[in-house]
């Protein structure tokens, strides 16, 4: 889905990902890359959980089909392990940081470190040449099936006269 305002050009993109692995490290492609774009923001939101066991390491990354980038903390990720519907996943900081995670067991307000700071954390993405480029979410689980989505969004705007985030 692609809504756009003629003043801003801040497009919105969303993918619904399946996350259904079962033992393994699984990547889900959210968004393909066609140019150069700033991303404003990303986020997800748990909007089905039959099974959410053992679900761990789970970050943002680009892949090139060579080559990958971490965009959020990989080596312990973040565990979605038990957690419901509506739980609320985001990147709020560069890249050596993990996604933020907020469970919805509890009312909370979420807000940047300080006034005039953005609560998400931009990044700028450049398509490979002669390669699909992606923004993938990636994680483990163990010896349970995972059986859940999340809806992620992206907030974006084309840097390229081919820029595109679909």
């Amino acid at each position: 889905m692609r809504i756009q305002d003629q003043s801003s050009r801040i497009l919105l993109a969303r993918k619904v990902a399946t996350l259904d692995a079962s033992g393994t490290t699984a990547s889900v492609v959210l968004f393909t890359v066609t140019g150069s774009v700033l991303v404003h923001g990303i986020w997800g939101v748990v909007t089905g959980a039959t099974d959410l066991t053992n679900h761990t390491k789970g970050h943002l990354r680009t892949n090139d089909q060579t080559a990958t980038i971490d965009l959020t903390e990989a080596v312990t990720g973040i565990a979605l392990s038990g957690l419901a519907v509506g739980t609320l996943v985001s990147k709020t900081a560069l890249a050596a940081v993990a996604l933020t995670l907020d469970d919805n067991a509890a009312a909370k307000i979420t807000e940047p470190a300080s006034a005039g700071q953005g609560l998400l954390s931009p990044f700028i993405v450049v398509k490979k040449t002669a390669a699909v480029t992606s923004i993938d979410y990636r994680y483990t689980t163990t010896d349970a099936p995972a059986d859940a989505e999340i809806t992620f969004g992206a907030l974006w705007e084309p840097l390229s006269t081919d820029g595109n985030l679909v």
